[in-house]
């Protein structure tokens, strides 16, 4: 299905409330059959229920977080504070509303993260692979951008005079980060060493490149708007701003050049240029120095690419704060604006524990998210903040096999009444996780970092479980298909709200109906 309304203008001629602070959106998007639904549920919703306006708003993310996934993270949780585990729940399943989230694109019944980070930042749904722009377009081709950009909550938050703050555990030019701030129509574009040359020429500019130039960049679209940039980015990904030249590589460079930009731009040079008044860190020791009463933007890329797992994050060369770390000190820089602040927060290695095979990674990994979660809770006032807590798609994992009430998440199946492993029809025992596809087995053992599976071929077929102890940090559970990576899948996540606005996260809804909440809460565009 393809847009009925016709495009009109571009981003240049979009007129901007000033004394009102808020925005008119472009035609082709709030005239969009995915946003004008959207609107009309917005309106019954409101008709139904009382809502108040939220000084702050906090979107958190964890990719790939199907319900799957928090039902075993939940567990695993619980056991390891030495409890059953099934009882447990993760701080934000105790939030009032909940909700069921529709998660397909416009072109794929299983989505990507780009195509559902731009429906959550923008309120339409969109393609696969495409960033901050429409469906009208096509994926790869620059000239097809121009007049189908997106306007994010993000950039309406920036609009409205409001601080804010992007921060994910994956390179922070990745999809789902990159969906507040970027207009690209390939999602892989994350630095200009990525971009085909014609896409060059035709003007088109990297992911990174919009991420240091994004106050520029947002001035040119709204005529007449002043804006002063992000003020806190967090993440990964330091390779997409450094030159491919070993003189610009960081102290914990894993490759022997660390820099992959083929322009000689030093994007990290080029942001403390633009912003004197900002801070730039690359490590624990940076981010532990950041006063944040006193510092009035942050930068921080720790880690040539992603940042680490939760549970190989003690072996990074130059430390890595966790998740709750940075929601934390990018909360406390953020409050110092007496308007309030909009902030997205991405538990990105979820995503890649799932893709890994990796049970465990993906689980301590949420369990992270949690936390984090909490310690928003924790430094926020619940009367002013709304915090949301979402998944922008799911994956093929699953629990399975009848195991006993207590019985190991990551174990194998022990059935009630039993006290040995359940055997399947072909005489073997297995494990409580699983997943539909993937590399499928592997037994590292002690290992940490689940992206050690990928040095090895996958395995497909079932394995002889009976001496091997499923629930170490190295062990990949079994996939019924094997493929290069698992998948994601399609059925719906979980939206969970908490403060000013909660009230309309109710029933199953679009993924887009998400900027709707965050708009309704922080009045960003002009009604």
């Amino acid at each position: 299905m393809k847009l009925m309304s016709t495009l009109m203008s571009s981003f240049m001629t979009l007129a901007v409330a000033t004394s009102a602070n808020a925005a008119v959106l472009p035609e082709h998007q709030s005239q969009s059959q995915w946003f004008t639904d959207a609107q009309a549920l917005m309106s019954n919703k409101l008709s139904t229920v009382a809502t108040s306006r939220a000084k702050n708003v906090i979107l958190f993310v964890g990719d790939g977080m199907g319900v799957s996934t928090l039902t075993a993270a939940r567990i695993l949780e619980g056991q390891m504070a030495g409890n059953l585990g099934e009882e447990n729940f993760l701080s934000f399943e105790t939030f009032p509303y909940t909700a069921l989230v529709k998660t397909y694109n416009v072109d794929a019944q299983t989505p990507d993260s780009a195509g559902t980070m731009t429906a959550m930042m923008s309120g339409l749904k969109t393609d696969v692979g495409v960033i901050g722009i429409n469906e009208n377009v096509t994926r790869r081709n620059c000239a097809s951008v121009s007049g189908n950009q997106v306007t994010t909550a993000l950039e309406l938050a920036e609009i409205r005079g409001l601080s804010t703050g992007i921060i994910s555990t994956a390179r922070i030019t990745h999809a789902t980060p990159a969906a507040t701030y970027a207009k690209s129509a390939e999602r892989n574009w994350e630095d200009i060493s990525d971009m085909p040359q014609a896409a060059v020429d035709s003007g088109c500019k990297d992911i990174a490149d919009q991420l240091i130039n994004f106050e520029a960049n947002l001035e040119e679209r709204f005529l007449g708007v002043d804006v002063d940039g992000i003020e806190v980015v967090m993440g990964g990904g330091r390779r997409h701003f450094l030159p491919k030249d070993a003189a610009f590589n960081s102290t914990d460079a894993v490759s022997s050049v660390e820099g992959d930009r083929t322009d000689n731009r030093d994007l990290t040079a080029e942001w403390k240029e633009q912003y004197q008044n900002g801070v730039y860190v690359f490590d624990q020791t940076g981010f532990d120095a950041i006063n944040t009463e006193s510092t009035k933007r942050v930068f921080a890329l720790f880690n040539e690419s992603h940042m680490q797992y939760e549970a190989d994050r003690a072996n990074d060369i130059a430390g890595e704060p966790s998740l709750s770390q940075m929601t934390e000190k990018a909360i406390k820089v953020l409050d110092n604006n007496q308007k309030g602040f909009f902030m997205v927060v991405e538990s990105g290695r979820i995503d890649h524990g799932h893709h890994a095979g990796s049970a465990y990674n993906a689980l301590t990994d949420t369990i992270e998210f949690s936390k984090a979660v909490q310690t928003a809770i924790d430094n926020t006032n619940p009367d002013e903040t709304l915090i949301l807590v979402t998944a922008d798609h799911s994956h093929v994992f699953t629990m399975a096999g009848y195991p006993k009430r207590g019985n190991p998440i990551l174990g194998k199946v022990v059935q009630v009444g039993a006290t040995e492993p359940a055997l399947a029809s072909d005489n073997l025992p297995y494990t409580t996780l699983g997943y539909t596809n993937g590399r499928g087995y592997r037994n590292l053992e002690t290992e940490t970092d689940a992206d050690a599976v990928y040095d090895a071929d996958p395995v497909a077929g079932r394995i002889d479980l009976s001496s091997v102890d499923t629930t170490t940090s190295g062990f990949h559970q079994e996939a019924a298909i094997p493929t290069s990576s698992e998948t994601h899948a399609g059925e719906d996540i979980s939206l969970h709200a908490k403060g000013p606005g909660a009230q309309l996260v109710q029933g199953v809804v679009e993924q887009s109906m998400v900027f709707h909440v965050i708009n309704r809460a922080l009045g960003l565009i002009k009604e």
